[in-house]
């Protein structure tokens, strides 16, 4: 099954990861794949450093290196690019592996509008999970190929946020 979580609202990687501890507790093994958060330490990170076990059922990894081109990037574009390319064989290798019961490419919809990879290779990536097997595309600006491809498309819609009104994003809220 391939899901996609997007929209300009808030709660697409906390939906996915509520996904991943859902299927953790039943026994599933789950990895998450982050292609944009960068080098800093999240809420999912801490949590699950000060939860040893249950990295057995549940492993999320940063592959990307921050934020592309905003908030003071200061990294070569060509830098970008190879740590998402590098993510995305990450992930060809879990598929191929089949030791995931449920893959989550974090943020990958952003990295494809981003042009950091493309979006014909994720699907072809996608479509290679067996079909007992999910994978989830999160992200803002899903393309139209993987609202075509997917089983279950999930648009988080924006009405109102702090950050409008100046607001920086919170600790354990949105990171």
């Amino acid at each position: 099954m391939i899901i996609v979580f997007t929209g300009n609202g808030k709660g697409k990687t906390t939906a996915s990861l509520g996904h991943m501890m859902r299927a953790a507790g039943q026994g599933k093994r789950t990895l998450m794949l982050q292609f944009i958060k960068g080098p800093w330490i999240s809420g999912e990170h801490k949590f699950l450093d000060a939860h040893p076990a249950l990295q057995k059922n549940i492993h999320v990894v940063r592959g990307g290196k921050g934020f592309v081109k905003i908030l003071g990037d200061k990294l070569p574009f060509a830098t970008h690019k190879k740590a998402a390319q590098k993510t995305l064989e990450r992930a060809k290798q879990a598929v191929r592996s089949r030791a995931y019961d449920l893959l989550v490419l974090d943020e990958v919809n952003v990295a494809v509008s981003l042009k950091l990879v493309t979006a014909a290779h994720v699907l072809a990536v996608a479509k290679q999970m067996p079909p007992e097997k999910i994978i989830i595309l999160s992200g803002r600006y899903a393309p139209k190929s993987f609202i075509r491809a997917a089983d279950l498309v999930t648009e988080m819609k924006e009405i109102k946020h702090p950050f409008h009104k100046g607001k920086k994003a919170q600790v354990g809220f949105e990171f």
